[in-house]
C-alpha cells in the first residue's frame, strides 16, 4: 500500500512528538545522554626538533650526565594541541628505562651493544614544568620546552635532578594531567627520542 506525502509528514510529526514525549516524560536532556558517552581524548603532542633528534637517533644518541646535574642536548620541547582552553593542567616530564641492560660502545662495530643485565632503577623522578598548573590556551600558546630539566648520575642527588645509571637507555616521556578532579593523566612519547646516558662520548661520530 503506497502513502501519500501528507500522510508521511502526518506520520514524521508523529514520531517526533512521541520521542519528545517520552524524552521529556523521563527527564533526559542531550546534554546528559552525551555527558555519558565515552569521549576520546583530542590531545596531541608534537615533538620539536624533530629532524634533529632523529639525526642523533641514527647515530645511537648519547646524553652526558654528571655528578652535579647537565642540561639536555638536543632539548626537549614539544608542542601541544587539543586542551580545553579554560581548563588547568599540569605538564611534566620523566624518563622510562626502556632497557634494563647495561650498554657500551664497540668502535670495532660502530655500535651500542648489550654487555649484561642493567643496575636496579630507581623510581624515575619527575620533572614538573615551572609553568605548572596553567590553563589549556597557555600550553598551546607556544612550544613547551623542558630545557631547565637536568639529568644526573648521582643516586644521593638532593637537587631534585632525575637521576639515571650511565650505559643505561632511556627515553622521555610527557606527561599531560588534567586538573578537574579526575586528573586524568595522558602520556606521550617519541621513539626518536631514546639515549644512553653516558659520562663521555662515545662515538667518535658525534
Amino acid at each position: 500500500m503506497e502513502i501519500d506525502k501528507s500522510s508521511k509528514r502526518r506520520l514524521i510529526i508523529l514520531c517526533i512528538d512521541c520521542e519528545l514525549l517520552f524524552v521529556m516524560s523521563n527527564n533526559f536532556s542531550i546534554d546528559s545522554i552525551l555527558a555519558k558517552r565515552p569521549r576520546k581524548s583530542l590531545i596531541r603532542v608534537f615533538l620539536q626538533s624533530s629532524h634533529l633528534w632523529r639525526r642523533f637517533h641514527s647515530l645511537g644518541t648519547e646524553m652526558i650526565v654528571t655528578k652535579s646535574g647537565r642540561r639536555m642536548f638536543p632539548t626537549l620541547s614539544v608542542l601541544i594541541s587539543g586542551l580545553d582552553p579554560m581548563k588547568n593542567y599540569v605538564v611534566t616530564v620523566d624518563l622510562e628505562c626502556i632497557e634494563l641492560k647495561r650498554f657500551r660502545y664497540s668502535f670495532h662495530q660502530s655500535k651500542w651493544i648489550s654487555t649484561g643485565p642493567g643496575e636496579s632503577e630507581l623510581p624515575s623522578r619527575m620533572f614538573v614544568h615551572p609553568d605548572s598548573p596553567a590553563r589549556g590556551s597557555h600550553w598551546m600558546r607556544a612550544p613547551v620546552s623542558f630545557d631547565k630539566m637536568k639529568l644526573t648520575n648521582n643516586q644521593l642527588d638532593s637537587n631534585g635532578h632525575i637521576i639515571v645509571n650511565s650505559m643505561h637507555k632511556y627515553r622521555p616521556r610527557v606527561h599531560v594531567i588534567e586538573q578537574d578532579g579526575s586528573q586524568t593523566r595522558h602520556t606521550f612519547s617519541f621513539e626518536e627520542t631514546e639515549f644512553i646516558a653516558v659520562t663521555a662520548y662515545q662515538n667518535h661520530r658525534y
